[in-house]
């Protein structure tokens, strides 16, 4: 085992530099009160990197909680740790409270306040209160492109990596204690990597992803169980979903070699749709041959004045730039998102003219 581990060493990235690792180990030995904030609509990687983040320092005896902005997935509750966690939408006065007194908070998976909306403002305090030496000690890990700069203490930011579960593998290795690491632990780090991959269909060409699995898999987990968790565990009514979105919703754009499939609320509410049934659906036009860029597009469920898209590419399209100038959100090459306060109607408009300015790209 100390062979195995010691041979993974080697191929880890060093993330910090050697300043940076003695004050992040610092801070960590001295915290006793820790708070772990992801952003908005947590997904598996947000869920997978913080309630890793809250076994890793629970293990190290600490009070640690995970706070979320909002709900995360049915799908994803059976995750360890997960009926701990604290909903900022539902308890906001008990979560500001945590994370003012916090002495360490880590940010996983949001590169910027504003991405966890409500509980933005609090998260920016509690940087602030960071950055005067007044408040916790806050840790940024994270792989999207372009986080905030300034924002916390230390920002351990990689954009090439699939997921921040995958950063937070790296770190593990980089302060040693890989050997150490927990099975519940290390199931959050791979449901978080598989989940922001697609079961690693995209975005995981690099081989050392596959280190990162295999010394997963030397904690004990079992990946199998994992995946059916995730992916074999729908209602009845997401297949009844998934059959009519794909019949009655699912639009072709002729010469575009993209797709669009909507979904308002009035059709959740007869379809009898729960949190986290359109997981994925935005992936499966992709299968069609010669399709390049697929749209999801749906009204939020807590603040219907605003509607959510959701892009999935292959090859070389980007979404992240598609959505960025015409949706206002960011993400990756071929998978991104945006939220706008507008309506169905108007959000199809702007998608169209959006795949209009890209149309040399989608032929």
């Amino acid at each position: 085992m100390s062979f195995y581990f010691c041979t993974f060493a080697s191929t880890m990235e060093k993330l910090l530099n050697d300043e940076q690792l003695h004050v992040l180990q610092e801070k960590i030995e001295k915290a006793a009160r820790v708070a772990c904030v992801c952003h908005v609509n947590p997904d598996g990687d947000a869920m997978g990197s913080t309630l890793a983040v809250a076994a890793w320092m629970k293990s190290l005896g600490k009070e640690c909680r995970v706070v979320v902005p909002t709900r995360f997935p049915d799908f994803l509750q059976w995750m360890p740790g997960a009926s701990e966690v604290l909903r900022y939408d539902k308890s906001p006065d008990e979560a500001d409270t945590l994370l003012r007194t916090a002495d360490l908070v880590w940010v996983c998976d949001m590169g910027e306040p504003s991405r966890a909306l409500g509980m933005g403002p609090v998260v920016s305090e509690c940087d602030g209160m960071a950055h005067s030496g007044n408040g916790p000690f806050m840790v940024m890990v994270d792989h999207h492109i372009a986080p905030m700069p300034g924002f916390c203490n230390i920002q351990v930011s990689r954009p090439e990596m699939c997921a921040t579960c995958e950063v937070l593998c790296h770190l593990a290795c980089l302060l040693g204690r890989v050997g150490d690491m927990s099975k519940a632990e290390a199931t959050c780090l791979y449901t978080g990597m598989m989940t922001d991959t697609g079961a690693f269909t995209y975005a995981s060409a690099r081989s050392v992803i596959y280190e990162c699995i295999s010394m997963l898999l030397a904690r004990g987990i079992d990946k199998d169980r994992i995946y059916r968790k995730v992916f074999w565990t729908y209602s009845p009514n997401r297949m009844r979903l998934v059959g009519y979105l794909l019949y009655a919703k699912m639009e072709l754009l002729p010469g575009m070699n993209t797709s669009l499939i909507t979904l308002t609320n009035k059709e959740r509410r007869t379809l009898g749709v729960k949190n986290g049934d359109t997981e994925g659906i935005v992936n499966m036009p992709l299968q069609i041959r010669g399709m390049r860029l697929s749209a999801f597009i749906s009204e939020d469920t807590e603040h219907p004045e605003y509607v959510k898209f959701s892009l999935r590419s292959v090859d070389d399209f980007p979404c992240n730039e598609m959505s960025a100038r015409f949706f206002g959100g960011g993400g990756h090459k071929n998978a991104a998102g945006g939220r706008m306060r507008c309506t169905m109607e108007e959000a199809v408009g702007l998608f169209r003219r959006a795949v209009s300015e890209y149309e040399s790209m989608l032929h």
